[in-house]
């Protein structure tokens, strides 16, 4: 997938995010699932514990649609058609599990984009072929690149108080901890801000309009291999399922 240009992978898993949402058939989601759960843990060696936790907001979120169903019967009327047909008893439960593989189905699709695809590349191929202004990309680069620096900058932190106490540093920080963390990472952050501003001021990112980007991801053979590999498993999978 390294070698697949990020847009292309972006349209494949997009057209399976919009035929999710479209398509409320639980054949066709249970698939979905199962296919970018098994593309990640083959070629990209994803850990099933790591995929499984990944999956805990997009599990919570459907479950949140099976519970609506059962105690409110707040279904969809398209998902309540489908539900009909499904073999479970309850429409209610049938219909909010239907809505619950969807939500699952659309997490996975997302997981594997952002699993399989470089942000920096992304970000620098809506540059070149997307037409993203620059003064937009780069911030966003640079946004990618504090979030490491601030969860560096918060374990120094908690570093340092734990040999000011005397003690070792917890695995989890506590509630309090984390509260404690919040100012001084603020103030981090502020910072690395301003001195991304003042660097991007100082090399005229306002006054030139058009602006030369290097390392762009350029389109290849692999994006047509993985673009038809995509979508016909898309075509495959509605007109069987």
């Amino acid at each position: 997938m390294q070698q697949v240009n990020p847009l292309t992978t972006l349209c494949v898993c997009a057209a399976w995010i919009v035929a999710a949402l479209v398509i409320l058939d639980a054949r066709f989601l249970i698939f979905t699932i199962v296919l970018f759960a098994a593309a990640l843990l083959v070629m990209r060696r994803t850990s099933p514990l790591t995929l499984l936790l990944l999956m805990i907001p997009f599990a919570l979120f459907g479950f949140g649609f099976v519970t609506t169903n059962l105690l409110f019967r707040q279904e969809t009327d398209f998902a309540a058609m489908v539900s009909e047909e499904a073999p479970i008893s309850s429409d209610a439960l049938s219909a909010g599990l239907t809505l619950a593989l969807r939500a699952i189905a659309c997490g996975m699709v997302s997981v594997f984009f952002a699993l399989t695809t470089d942000p920096g590349a992304f970000l620098r191929a809506l540059m070149a072929h997307a037409r993203l202004p620059a003064h937009f990309g780069y911030p966003l680069v640079g946004a990618m690149q504090i979030v490491p620096q601030i969860l560096r900058e918060a374990q120094q932190i908690r570093m340092a108080r734990a040999m000011h106490r005397g003690g070792r540093v917890r695995k989890l920080p506590t509630p309090a901890e984390v509260a404690s963390l919040v100012v001084p990472l603020l103030a981090f952050a502020i910072r690395r801000a301003g001195r991304m501003a003042i660097a991007m001021e100082a090399r005229g990112f306002v006054a030139a309009q058009q602006r030369t980007i290097i390392n762009v991801p350029g389109f290849s053979r692999h994006d047509t291999v993985a673009a038809a590999a995509g979508l016909s498993s898309l075509v495959l999978a509605i007109a069987v399922l």
